[in-house]
C-alpha cells in the first residue's frame, strides 16, 4: 500500500498502487498477529487463573510455595497455548479466506453497478438513440438493482 502526501499535484492520498485498483480491505497477516495474541492472552489468563488457585490450595507451610504455584499456572498456560493455537490459526485463515472472497464478490458488484450506470448515463447523453431505448434500459438496471431483474440485456 502507497501513501503519497496531500500536495498540489495530488490532491487527495492515493492509498492504491493503481488509480483504479482494487485493494482488499482484508489482510491474513493482520488477522494472524491478532489471533496469536488472542491466544497468548487467554493462555495468560488461564495460567493466572490455575496460579491463583495452586497457590491457594498449597499449604502455607510449604516451602517455595509461591513458586510451586507459579510453575503449575506457567505449565497450565503453555500447555493451553499449545493446544488452542494451532485450532485458532486454521479457523483465523478459513474466516479470513472467506471474508477476502466476499469483499471480492461485493466490490466487484459494486464496480459493475457503477460501470453499468456510466454506460446508461452516456446512452442517455447521445442524442441519437430513441427515447423509449433510454427508458427501457433505465428501467432494466433499475429492475436489476431492486432485485426484480433476471438479467440485464442490451446495454
Amino acid at each position: 500500500m502507497r501513501i503519497s502526501a496531500v500536495s498540489s499535484r495530488c490532491p487527495k492520498p492515493c492509498f492504491m498502487q493503481k488509480k483504479d485498483a482494487y485493494e482488499n480491505p482484508i489482510n491474513r497477516d493482520t488477522e494472524k498477529g491478532l489471533t496469536i495474541l488472542q491466544s497468548v492472552g487467554t493462555s495468560t489468563l488461564i495460567g493466572g487463573t490455575a496460579f491463583g488457585i495452586a497457590s491457594f490450595l498449597i499449604p502455607k507451610t510449604t516451602k517455595m510455595r509461591m513458586g510451586k504455584a507459579g510453575i503449575i499456572g506457567a505449565v497450565l498456560g503453555a500447555a493451553s497455548l499449545l493446544l488452542t493455537l494451532p485450532a485458532n490459526l486454521y479457523n483465523t485463515k478459513v474466516r479470513a479466506f472467506t471474508r477476502e472472497k466476499e469483499m471480492d464478490v461485493f466490490s466487484r458488484d459494486r464496480e459493475l453497478k457503477s460501470n453499468i450506470l456510466s454506460e446508461v448515463d452516456k446512452e442517455v447523453q447521445d442524442e441519437e438513440v430513441s427515447l423509449d431505448k433510454k427508458i427501457d434500459h433505465y428501467t432494466q438496471v433499475q429492475m436489476a438493482n431492486n432485485g426484480s431483474g433476471v438479467m440485464i440485456k442490451g446495454v
